[in-house]
């Protein structure tokens, strides 16, 4: 049986290429503690935004690299060896196969690249 977490995960295109996209307005009508949605996909990669606040759970990608951007709040990001704060305007590239737990202090607003067909929840 599938572990379920308390996440708000929606993979669906919000929108369409030539399609404006209002992140602020995003912000502000968001209720929940960790939400993830998809804004557009570009050739292969998924462009995501993420609006959260405590912590995912400890995974690893063993297929794709993850790229997170830090627009607003604090992110940090357990590794097994090391723990990475990124602040507004930092981002890292998560290598694939790395064990990883993002955590945020505080109501945080990022950007995610990875692949279409990534599993958010880790593999």
């Amino acid at each position: 049986m599938e572990k379920q977490f308390e996440y708000v995960t929606r993979l669906d295109v919000k929108f369409e290429h030539l399609q404006r996209m209002d992140i602020n307005q995003m912000v502000n009508d968001c209720k929940d503690k960790w939400f993830n949605q998809t804004l557009t996909q570009v050739n292969d990669s998924a462009i995501r935004l993420g609006i959260v606040e405590g912590e995912y759970h400890w995974h690893k990608h063993d297929n794709d690299d993850e790229f997170f951007f830090v627009l607003e709040g604090q992110l940090l990001i357990d590794l097994e060896d090391q723990t990475i704060e990124l602040n507004p305007n930092q981002g890292i590239t998560i290598t694939k196969g790395v064990m990883h737990r993002p955590r945020a202090p505080k109501k945080t607003v990022m950007l995610m690249v990875e692949t279409s067909a990534i599993q958010p929840t880790g593999d």
